[in-house]
């Protein structure tokens, strides 16, 4: 693994040893996290099948720029750091974006065109509303605690568990996951709520492939297939998972399932 820097951002890369796909993977991580959570399974996993596979800490998350001014930054801002990494990679990335990273993903392409776009978990074009509705119902202790860590309190590490995984996970890592978890940006948590929502018909059309977790208590199915259904896409519920496909105990699942998505495409 090398970690770089591109300007003031932070962005981790595994490099295969031969490089046997055209376009680099860009991995955009979500809210609370940062290019880490990547890292972890996916950058290694994807480049031992000849991808080059970046992931970038957005303004204000893990070693990129002005952490102290996190809650000025807006998912146009996280826009612009996405661009400026996409700017300087060797040809045009597939974008692989996660949670929030879903959600710049699809304002990236208000702009910007792209090979292709995997949205994983995303928050839907209508916004973080209906998510939260539905945690306020289910799981009110779990928005309480999301709303404590977004301001850099304390919580119950129990609460890291419910909202990111449904299968076993060792003491030791959920432990080390809580310890790289971080405050989020309001001001880009209101952006997804409101104030500035995907507007699918500026958008450029790109193959997107669009993945959802069935024991996602985040962003459940039936958000996913809000999203497809906006896209004119079918989406893909892998079972037996939760929030953090990437983290989850069978992560190589998720994996997989974007690696034939990929090849099925030629990219």
């Amino acid at each position: 693994m090398n970690a770089t820097r591109f300007g003031e951002l932070e962005v981790l890369c595994h490099a295969p040893e031969r490089a046997t796909h055209e376009h680099p993977l860009l991995f955009i991580h979500g809210a609370y996290v940062s290019a880490w959570c990547w890292d972890e399974h996916f950058l290694p996993w994807f480049a031992r099948r000849g991808w080059q596979a970046y992931a970038v800490s957005l303004s204000g998350h893990g070693r990129s720029r002005q952490r102290e001014h996190l809650d000025s930054y807006s998912i146009d801002d996280y826009v612009r750091d996405v661009a400026e990494v996409a700017a300087r990679l060797p040809a045009p990335p597939v974008l692989v974006g996660h949670s929030m990273g879903g959600m710049v993903v699809q304002k990236y392409l208000e702009q910007h065109d792209a090979p292709a776009a995997v949205l994983m978990s995303a928050v839907p074009p209508q916004g973080l509303m209906g998510s939260a509705f539905g945690l306020i119902f289910k799981r009110p202790h779990l928005l309480s605690d999301l709303n404590r860590i977004m301001s850099g309190n304390d919580v119950d590490i129990d609460s890291l568990r419910e909202a990111l995984f449904h299968q076993p996970v060792a003491a030791d890592d959920l432990q080390r996951y809580y310890r790289l978890s971080q405050p989020e940006s309001h001001r880009a948590i209101w952006d997804m709520s409101l104030f500035n929502l995907p507007q699918p018909a500026r958008m450029h059309r790109v193959p997107m492939q669009i993945l959802g977790a069935e024991h996602d208590a985040l962003i459940p199915p039936d958000q996913v297939h809000m999203t497809a259904m906006t896209y004119g896409r079918q989406a893909e519920i892998l079972p037996g998972m939760g929030h953090g496909m990437m983290l989850e105990h069978d992560w190589e699942i998720a994996a997989m399932r974007i690696a034939d998505w990929l090849a099925e495409r030629a990219l």
